[in-house]
């Protein structure tokens, strides 16, 4: 628990080419006719951090009951360190899980709380005590052992459920939406606490949220999943900025999405009408002449009112209302026959000089624009 950043995942003894943890193909369906979970492949290297990042219904927490071993898939392999775990009960798994509500004991102290599972594995009394008061000390809650639950705040109590998941050392940790029931701030305050226990003790974590931002500040990977299925798995960045389908590009953070279809490619760049414009875009989804596509970009590489010629892609675009949010301002725009394109412009002096009604021209290069598979925009948000 001493080291004060984690190491390079790296592939775990006896797992070959399989990660840390690994799904393989792997199915669940409740009723033998509908999937939950379907042909879920993933592998989570030792030592990562992944979170599995989704709308409600999509599959996410059932595959984190799998692998904890509280359900059992109806087809595939769930492997923990190359080896199937199908015939092992949750107990000897060897896993550490923080859920939503705590599920601390409310009529024993702090310390008993965290001493409980550490006499279950049949820890003498010395040794329970260190680990106790090592385990507090992780968490920043030295001093605690003797509280109730019922006298901590909402954060302290999840940060005794966290000590008690990691305090028989666990090689690996589920956390399944563990700060639902807290406030913003605290939310936010311990997203950081999460990571900073993350990268001292190096341990293997496979988080499960429907907040994109939490997942994009505490994982080394997301995957993003949609219908029981897997959409994209990548590091928070690539996610953002390289979406490979409309809907990720649609659930992670702010976008615009306009509909067309593809006039021309050439090479990597694709040529499409929307709204009576000539969209230039870095083709991602495969496509050609006549075929409908989404085209995404995000609303901060929209230029507004660039000098002329300064990018290939370059609209007209009506003014609909403006937001002032502190460091930015936040234009609807009406361009392409859409009134809900987004575009954002820093907090500066001057920024009067835009006003709702206002014609402006924008514009964007096609590196920031990607032609993605066609979106109807409905299903989960």
């Amino acid at each position: 628990m001493s080291s004060d950043t984690a190491p390079a995942p790296q592939p775990a003894g006896g797992s070959g080419d399989h990660g840390y943890v690994s799904f393989e193909d792997v199915c669940k369906s409740y009723d033998g006719r509908s999937l939950v979970v379907s042909h879920v492949d993933l592998r989570v290297e030792k030592g990562e951090f992944l979170t599995l990042l989704g709308p409600s219904g999509s599959g996410k927490t059932t595959c984190l009951m799998m692998l904890a071993g509280f359900e059992t898939p109806t087809s595939g392999t769930i492997r923990i360190d190359g080896r199937p775990v199908h015939d092992l009960p949750p107990r000897k798994r060897g896993i550490g899980m923080v859920f939503q509500n705590y599920a601390l004991f409310p009529h024993m102290t702090v310390g008993r709380n965290l001493a409980f599972p550490l006499e279950v594995r049949g820890l003498d009394s010395e040794e329970c005590r260190e680990r106790v008061e090592r385990a507090l000390a992780l968490v920043r809650l030295e001093g605690m052992q003797d509280r109730r639950p019922s006298q901590l705040s909402g954060g302290q109590q999840q940060r005794v459920a966290i000590a008690r998941a990691l305090i028989f050392d666990p090689a690996l940790v589920l956390m399944d939406e563990p700060l639902g029931a807290l406030d913003r701030r605290l939310r936010e305050e311990m997203q950081y606490e999460i990571r900073r226990i993350h990268q001292s003790l190096g341990v293997t974590v496979v988080y499960v949220t429907h907040d994109q931002q939490e997942a994009m500040v505490m994982s080394d990977r997301i995957a993003v999943l949609r219908a029981g299925r897997v959409e994209q798995i990548a590091g928070p960045e690539a996610l953002y900025e390289e979406p490979e389908r409309s809907f990720v590009a649609r659930f992670i953070g702010e976008n615009n999405r306009l509909h067309g279809r593809v006039a021309a490619v050439d090479g990597e760049v694709c040529e499409v009408e929307c709204g009576g414009e000539v969209i230039r875009a870095i083709q991602v989804a495969p496509c050609g002449p006549g075929d409908a596509t989404t085209l995404s970009i995000r609303p901060e590489r929209v230029a507004v009112s660039p000098e002329p010629g300064l990018y290939t892609n370059e609209l007209e675009a009506v003014i609909e209302d403006i937001t002032f949010l502190g460091d930015h301002l936040r234009l609807r725009l009406g361009v392409c026959g859409r009134t809900d394109f987004i575009a954002k412009i820093p907090n500066i002096v001057g920024h009067g000089a835009v006003l709702a009604g206002d014609r402006i021209r924008i514009g964007w290069t096609p590196t920031d624009c990607r032609v993605l598979d066609p979106d109807d925009e409905e299903g989960e948000t």
